[in-house]
C-alpha cells in the first residue's frame, strides 16, 4: 500500500488473518468532551491506518467487528448515527480500497440494516471484487450466536429435504456453511479499550486463535501498536493440542492453518 515495506520492522511470523473488536470509541470521545459519533468517525480514521500497515506486512485478511446484532439495543439517535457513518464511510473509502488493491467482504445478518447501508455495502463489494490484495471483511449485524443458530437451522433443513443425512454433519460441512465460508480461521485476535473478552465474536473460527487484549481505545491504535500485536503473536507457540516436541519434529511453525 502507500507505505514502503522496506522501511517496517521485520517479523518473524505474521498472521494470515487478524480479527478485531475495535472498542472504546465512545469513550474516547467523551474524554475530549466529544460526541460519541465523533468517536465512531475517529474510529474509522484509525481502521485506515491499521488497515494499510496489515497490508504492509502481508497480512490476507483483517475482519472488524464493526456492528454487532447487540449493537441495535443502543440508543436509536447512536445507531441512526453509526449507520448513516458506515454509508458515508464506505463511498468515501472506496478510491483508496480499488488503489490499493483491497478487497471488501461482509458478514453478517443483512436483513436488518437500512437499505441504504445495503446498497452501499453491495456497491463496495461488486467494486472491489477482483481486487488480489488484503480482504477487509466487515462484520456488520453480526455475532456468533445469531451465525451459528442460522447454521443449525439451514442443515437442518438439508436434512429434512433429504439433501443431507444427520451422519454427514462433521466440522467441515458446518464451517462450510458459516458466514465465514471460504475465509482461513483467525490467526490473532486483537481486542483494544481494556475489556478481555471476546464478545459473541467468530466463536467457531477462533477456537485456536491467539488473543491480545490492549488498553488502548480504538481510535488511538495505530501502526506501532499493531506492529506490538503481531510481535506479540510471533512469540507465542501454536501447539494445536499437540507437544512442544511433536511441533519442534514436525518442523511446522506458529503461523499453521488447521
Amino acid at each position: 500500500m502507500a507505505s514502503d515495506n522496506e522501511k517496517l520492522p521485520s517479523i518473524a511470523s505474521v498472521p494470515r488473518h487478524i480479527a478485531l473488536v475495535m472498542d472504546g470509541n465512545g469513550r474516547w470521545a467523551k474524554m475530549r468532551g466529544k460526541e460519541r459519533y465523533e468517536g465512531h468517525a475517529a474510529g474509522v480514521d484509525a481502521l485506515r491506518v491499521v488497515l494499510r500497515a496489515a497490508a504492509d506486512y502481508g497480512v490476507e485478511y483483517l475482519t472488524a467487528y464493526t456492528f454487532s446484532t447487540e449493537n441495535w439495543n443502543r440508543p436509536e439517535e447512536e445507531v441512526r448515527a453509526l449507520m448513516g457513518l458506515f454509508v458515508t464511510a464506505i463511498m468515501n473509502e472506496l478510491l483508496d480500497l480499488m488503489e490499493n488493491n483491497v478487497r471488501l467482504l461482509a458478514i453478517g445478518d443483512f436483513d436488518r440494516l437500512p437499505e441504504d447501508v445495503r446498497t452501499s455495502l453491495e456497491q463496495g463489494i461488486r467494486k472491489t471484487a477482483g481486487n488480489t490484495g488484503l480482504s477487509l471483511v466487515l462484520a456488520l449485524s453480526y455475532s456468533s450466536r445469531w451465525e451459528l443458530t442460522d447454521t443449525a437451522r439451514r442443515l437442518a433443513v438439508q436434512v429434512r429435504d433429504g439433501a443431507i443425512a444427520p451422519e454427514d454433519i462433521d466440522e467441515a460441512l458446518i464451517s462450510g456453511q458459516l458466514s465465514t465460508s471460504g475465509i482461513p480461521d483467525p490467526d490473532l485476535f486483537i481486542r483494544t479499550g481494556g475489556e478481555k473478552r471476546i464478545s459473541n465474536f467468530l466463536m467457531w473460527q477462533m477456537a485456536y486463535t491467539e488473543l491480545v487484549f490492549t488498553d488502548t481505545l480504538w481510535p488511538d491504535f495505530n501502526a506501532d501498536c499493531l506492529r506490538q500485536a503481531i510481535e506479540e503473536y510471533s512469540s507465542r507457540e501454536r501447539r494445536f493440542g499437540k507437544t512442544s516436541e511433536q511441533i519442534a519434529l514436525s518442523g511446522t511453525n506458529n503461523k499453521l492453518n488447521l
